[in-house]
């Protein structure tokens, strides 16, 4: 009787992110505590954008009470959420 060990080969688990297509948003709230620079310069590092645009959004958020500040990835919008929630603005992100 010939008996043959089998050796599979064991299965390799990748790490892999999966995203879905569909896109989220970030949404920034006004607030009494912060001064339209503390807003702007926040903005400018949690979204790469120019004074000029996160003046925009911070002269919106201002009148309008919210404005959606960001589009992107339900992982890109955890991270601007993140970075602007640094100096405490309140966020909110949108599925």
């Amino acid at each position: 009787m010939n008996i043959e060990k089998s050796n599979p080969t064991p299965d390799v688990i990748e790490d892999t992110t999966i995203e879905v297509g569909l896109e989220s948003r970030v949404v920034l709230y006004n607030d009494d505590w912060h001064s339209f620079e503390e807003v702007i310069v926040q903005l400018m590092k949690a979204t790469h954008c120019t004074f000029e645009q996160g003046r925009d959004f911070a002269f919106e958020v201002h009148v309008k009470g919210k404005a959606i500040v960001f589009n992107g990835t339900i992982t890109s919008c955890l991270k601007v959420s993140s970075i602007l929630e640094e100096i405490a603005l309140n966020t909110q992100i949108i599925t």
